[in-house]
């Protein structure tokens, strides 16, 4: 095999972080997902409460946002 064929085969090292970094980044939020279901609760340093169903909504763009992300990458790679 010659250098420049391998050159197209050898995956992007920056996108293979960028895909595992979104992976870990979408399990982090589902999981923050499931423990606000389970009634958890956040406050600020200064002991105010987080607005829950904000925080949710966050997350819940956060997933779709990283779902979309990683969708792209993955083509991107060959992966799909």
């Amino acid at each position: 095999m010659r250098y420049s064929d391998a050159m197209k085969t050898a995956p992007d090292p920056a996108a293979t972080a960028a895909l595992e970094r979104y992976r870990e980044q979408r399990v982090t939020a589902i999981h923050r997902l499931d423990l606000i279901a389970r009634g958890a609760t956040l406050n600020y340093e200064d002991g105010t409460p987080v607005d829950m169903a904000s925080e949710k909504r966050r997350l819940e763009e956060m997933v779709a946002d990283r779902d979309r992300r990683i969708a792209a990458l993955e083509r991107d790679l060959g992966l799909t």
